[in-house]
């Protein structure tokens, strides 16, 4: 397995709000930001939005 670019990652990340990742996919992200600085604060910054979004609609 390569090492995936930024553009990969946070396609993936973006996917990861809509479906289930497989195992591999979500290796492969992980193995990526935990490397990638940016990438890392991106993903972080996703999940603050999408708590945030779930609180105000109720945890639809």
């Amino acid at each position: 397995m390569s090492m995936m670019n930024c553009r990969q990652a946070t396609r993936l990340m973006s996917e990861e709000l809509d479906r289930r990742l497989t195992w591999r996919e979500r290796l492969a992200v992980r193995l990526h930001t935990l490397m990638c600085g940016g990438c890392h604060q991106y993903r972080e910054q996703m999940a603050f939005l999408r708590k945030a979004l779930r609180s105000r609609s109720g945890g639809d």
